[in-house]
């Protein structure tokens, strides 16, 4: 991918774009892929950076949802599972099965969850990864050598699929780009255009690092911004209801030897009703999530003190070895882009992650909640809602079986690009090198939390490495010391 290339294409002023998406997460990214394999002529626009928001602040799952199965919302298991399936032989690369174990502390537990997840097996149907079973003790040790043994009287294995966010949204971005979309980060939309009869027929849009401005023409305009969902919507109407609840998630990192072997493990119900993770990610382990609402809408929110008080005290309750504030090597939070529908209420935690379809009586078609399991079926769902109101072709979606491309370009790099950054991350300069010249990386952030996951993986070190990391982008990019300075400045993470 070629960021000065697409720009180009920005700049016949005739060009008339079949559908151009608002947003460049997850479902921006795949509504992408879809509607360019379709064959639209196919424009995306984000803001910032790819996945720069929630979209690389996940769990890290591809998963069904078993609270979701514990809330009786069997459509959505159901829909979640076939698209983990989907995701598995679509991108093996990027998405790998992961086996779970749900440790049970009651005589009782082992017996219940076994059941329930043997209804997940059969959800799954031919997609399934292995069959659930139950655990005796010694097993449920054995397979989480992690855990607090105190009171366990057995466990109960599954199956889902882990996956690293921010690369598997490139790899959208990439394979959208392939098709012949043209996909762009740090351009943000500033307005809407409309014709005299009050239809949208374009945006408006900037360059947030050259300030050049656009007007661009469109048949059909998405919006798929994610918690930013609402923003978009008063572009078009200033008097619309909010439909966006977002909700606060936050997730430490902590070093491997907290729960060595290959399992994860799942605890059903917390204190607020979440459900607690303890999962292996790239050498480390990744615990969540918290589930805080009335949070506000921000590009970058960050993990609050109880938030974290609240996983530490958790995690010491299941793991053997417990853990203290000491012992976190990196924070991250995220925003859910939950959808509360009229008149619910409750907790955020209750409210389903089911996605949801708003087209606005100008034409401007709305994509909002979902998950990252379920986003090429949301972007399925989208691109035939918005293609009859752009007066476009049918043309039927071929994402089902595609393959993505999650590899990016390389070329000659030199000896010492091999060389890694720091001895505790598992990157390099060709890493670094890779990322500006072929996966349209601008700034500092870029690389150390989405084009590699340092920040994500070991906050002091990442801050170790930030200078000479600036360095090597500098000489890429052509820019000087004044912008070393800057984004030594910004914040990472």
């Amino acid at each position: 991918m070629n960021r000065d290339a697409n720009l180009q294409q920005l700049d016949n002023s005739s060009t008339e774009w079949d559908i151009i998406i608002i947003g460049g997460g997850a479902t921006g990214l795949s509504s992408a892929l879809d509607a360019a394999t379709r064959g639209y002529r196919t424009l995306l626009l984000e803001q910032e950076d790819f996945s720069k928001g929630t979209s690389s602040r996940s769990t890290k799952l591809i998963h069904g949802g078993v609270r979701y199965l514990k809330q009786g919302n069997i459509s959505l298991v159901r829909e979640s599972l076939h698209e983990r399936g989907r995701l598995l032989r679509n991108a093996p690369n990027s998405v790998k099965p992961m086996p779970f174990v749900v440790p049970g502390y009651h005589w009782w537990e082992p017996f219940y969850y076994t059941i329930g997840l043997k209804l997940y097996d059969i959800l799954a149907g031919k997609l399934s990864i292995d069959r659930s079973r139950l655990l005796s003790r010694e097993s449920t040790l054995e397979r989480l050598p992690g855990i607090s043994p105190e009171g366990l009287n057995g466990g109960t294995l599954y199956y889902d699929a882990q996956f690293d966010d921010a690369r598997l949204a490139l790899a959208f971005a990439r394979s959208a780009n392939d098709a012949g979309a043209c996909v762009l980060n740090y351009v943000k939309v500033s307005g809407l255009d409309k014709t005299d009869s009050g239809k949208i027929c374009g945006v408006r849009a900037v360059d947030a690092l050259s300030r050049k401005e656009y007007s661009l023409k469109a048949k059909v305009v998405i919006n798929a911004t994610g918690v930013f969902t609402d923003g978009v919507r008063r572009m078009d109407d200033a008097e619309v209801r909010d439909v966006i609840e977002p909700s606060q998630g936050i997730h430490l990192v902590l070093d491997r030897d907290f729960l060595p072997g290959d399992c994860a493990i799942m605890i059903p119900k917390t204190d607020d009703g979440r459900v607690l993770f303890a999962i292996p990610w790239l050498n480390r382990v990744l615990l969540g999530t918290t589930d805080t609402p009335g949070v506000p809408v921000e590009l970058d929110p960050r993990p609050q003190q109880d938030e974290i008080d609240y996983l530490i005290e958790h995690a010491g309750r299941y793991l053997a070895k417990a853990p203290s504030h000491d012992d976190i090597r990196a924070t991250f939070a995220g925003l859910r882009p939950l959808v509360r529908p009229p008149k619910q209420s409750g907790a955020t935690s209750e409210i389903s992650r089911d996605h949801s379809l708003f087209v606005s009586d100008s034409g401007l078609v709305t994509i909002a909640g979902g998950k990252w399991t379920t986003c090429r079926k949301m972007a399925e769902d989208t691109i035939d809602q918005a293609y009859p109101i752009g007066g476009l072709e049918k043309k039927d979606c071929v994402t089902h079986e595609l393959r993505l491309n999650e590899s990016p370009e390389t070329d000659a790099l030199p000896q010492d690009a091999k060389q890694k950054l720091h001895d505790r991350l598992p990157y390099t300069q060709a890493n670094v090198l890779v990322a500006v010249r072929h996966e349209m990386a601008q700034t500092l952030d870029d690389v150390l939390s989405r084009r590699t996951r340092c920040s994500f993986l070991d906050e002091k070190a990442t801050a170790e490495i930030a200078p000479a990391v600036a360095k090597i982008m500098a000489e890429e990019l052509g820019r000087d010391a004044q912008w070393i300075e800057a984004q030594l400045a910004a914040p990472i993470g």
